[in-house]
């Protein structure tokens, strides 16, 4: 199973950035994604989820109202759009494969991770 995330990148305060997340090695459609943040010196932290099908998606708090997660079964593509994008979002991003199909904020639900990618907002 693998997860590669690109689309992390500097950018200014208040701007946007959009995440992608290719999975392989493992029926995308059946299971729900996360995304998750680590900081330097910090815990991961939970950013977003979606289930199996899209029609379900949770947030973290510190990213409701501006970031958004969505992903394409048909390209086996999660992905996370991130707008009004603040200095304390610097952190490398990560996708996650849930063990199963309903989303969660939970981080031993999720059993494959990705490398992630670096996203740095510049104040």
């Amino acid at each position: 199973v693998q997860l590669q995330a690109s689309g992390g990148g500097l950018v200014q305060a208040g701007g946007s950035l959009r995440l992608s997340c290719v999975a392989s090695g493992r029926i995308f459609s059946i299971y729900a994604m996360g995304w998750f943040r680590q900081a330097p010196g910090k815990e991961r932290e939970f950013v977003a989820a979606i289930n199996y099908n899209g029609d379900s998606t949770y947030y973290g708090n510190s990213v409701k109202g501006r970031f958004t997660v969505s992903r394409d079964n048909g390209k086996n593509t999660v992905f996370l759009q991130m707008n009004s994008l603040k200095a304390e979002d610097t952190a490398v991003y990560s996708c996650a494969f849930g063990r199963g199909p309903g989303a969660s904020q939970r981080i031993t639900q999720y059993d494959y991770w990705g490398q992630g990618t670096q996203v740095t907002v510049s104040s």
